[in-house]
């Protein structure tokens, strides 16, 4: 695989030198997010000796390593066969170990905690946290972890990857200084990000799409196509008792982004679907972080969270990308012109959706909860009002809405603006146009989104 330039490797550079001694890093992520490879890498290069063990496999250390866990009930002695078991030399202070798909084998991560009592060596877990869920019945979670996500491919990154690092400084450059870029770098970077949103930032896809010769996005699409793949068997094996609930929201998420208010509605699954008999199936998606929820918040206050209506959601994709493959799911043979008819904003349906998923996946990679508003009402219309995000910075909670034109027509968000302005930060409006602040509104080009957030 490419060893794309992830600013996860930065921020385990920080656990390294600040908390390592002291934590277990647990890196969690969807499948085929690219854990295991970026894991291998920092270790490889960040310690003198490693012990690496994947739970998943059943070869020859796998087992051996289990049975070490089973067997040994001295904490020296546990540490020591381990690193036997695959010739490593020990290292205080320079030996890594990992557990990899710690999900698999649970009692490796209740260890943890003997383990960094033990000190003199470091360790990194990785797994789904679905599967992790799953599996802590009968164990003690430890304390002693420091979790941290790790997320598709970042704009930043994707640029990095198709060698235009120079456009990604141009662009934060043209953000820190509140200016737009030239125009022939702004259509260069929408171009750019449709490219992005097609291919996606899931590693497997993009590196298809880089070694691609000929027909570079059909290769990303098959690349895709698997992941979904890889993601349905997953939900048969894995979502015990409401498999066919799970598939049923996870098939329908391009139809319910594809309406006019992008919101999910349960009639789309059944005539008589019901909230509770569905929640832990939207649970089980997000858990297993393929898809991220979104809630109306009814209150726009500090505390967004305290005035959320669960009942009403949207329901994203983790990767746009991948939103774009499950939404030209309907044939086996991949139709490049549909690709094509997203990247040159030509396919005739409802973009947004692809734009507003785009968003979402930038908040969710900032940390954010995913919040919208949206309220109606009949007899005052006036107080009818749809934002399609909410967050909160400081004291303040900020408007974004997306836009996948130039236009810059927002009646919903101006009647917010007027009924809460006291209680509001900046006011975005994400767009495909160059970036402007005008009437108290930042107008974003969606490729610079994430510099504001």
């Amino acid at each position: 695989m490419v060893d794309f330039s992830r600013k996860f490797y930065d921020r385990m550079l920080a656990w390294k030198a600040d908390l390592a001694d002291k934590y277990a890093l647990l890196v969690e992520g969807a499948r085929r997010v690219g854990k295991t490879h970026l894991v291998t890498r920092f270790v490889k290069n960040e310690y003198e000796t490693y012990v690496y063990i994947d739970f998943s496999k059943k070869d020859r250390v796998a087992k051996e390593s289990k049975r070490a866990f089973e067997e040994e009930s001295d904490t020296a002695s546990l540490v020591e066969r381990l690193a036997l078991i695959q010739g490593v030399r020990l290292v205080p202070g320079k030996t890594c170990f990992v557990f990899d798909e710690v999900q698999r084998f649970p009692q490796a991560r209740e260890a943890i905690k003997p383990l960094m009592a033990f000190g003199k060596y470091h360790y990194i877990e990785t797994g789904s946290l679905l599967g992790i869920r799953e599996n802590v019945d009968d164990i003690v979670i430890p304390s002693e972890e420091h979790a941290m996500k790790l997320h598709p491919l970042d704009f930043d990154e994707f640029l990095d990857a198709v060698g235009e690092g120079v456009l990604k400084d141009k662009i934060k450059e043209a953000t820190d200084r509140q200016r737009a870029l030239p125009d022939f770098l702004h259509d260069k970077a929408i171009k750019l990000f449709r490219t992005y949103m097609v291919v996606g930032g899931m590693p497997q896809s993009v590196e298809a799409y880089l070694t691609g010769e000929e027909r570079k996005l059909e290769k990303s699409e098959v690349a895709k196509r698997e992941i979904l793949a890889l993601y349905q068997k997953d939900i048969g094996k894995y979502a015990k008792g409401y498999a066919a609930k799970v598939r049923a929201i996870f098939r329908t998420i391009p139809a319910a982004l594809n309406t006019r208010e992008k919101k999910f509605r349960l009639s789309n699954l059944s005539v008589n679907a019901r909230m509770r008999r569905y929640e832990n199936a939207f649970l089980w998606l997000s858990d297993a972080m393929i898809a991220n929820i979104a809630y109306n918040s009814t209150s726009p206050d500090v505390g967004l969270e305290m005035s959320l209506e669960s009942s009403l959601f949207k329901c994203y994709m983790v990767d746009t990308g991948l939103l774009v493959s499950q939404a030209m799911s309907g044939s086996e043979d991949i139709d490049s012109r549909l690709l094509r008819g997203v990247l040159y904003d030509n396919l005739g349906i409802n973009e947004g959706m692809f734009f507003e998923n785009a968003v979402q996946q930038i908040l969710v990679s900032k940390g954010y909860d995913l919040l919208f508003h949206s309220v109606k009402d009949a007899e005052q219309k006036e107080r009818t009002m749809e934002i399609d995000f909410l967050i909160r910075k400081g004291i303040k909670v900020c408007p974004i809405e997306v836009k996948s034109a130039r236009f810059r027509e927002h009646a919903a968000l101006d009647r917010f603006i007027a009924a809460y302005s006291r209680k509001l930060g900046a006011r975005y409006v994400v767009t495909t146009a160059p970036a402007e602040n005008k009437g108290g509104i930042d107008y974003i080009p969606i490729y610079a989104f994430h510099h504001y957030v």
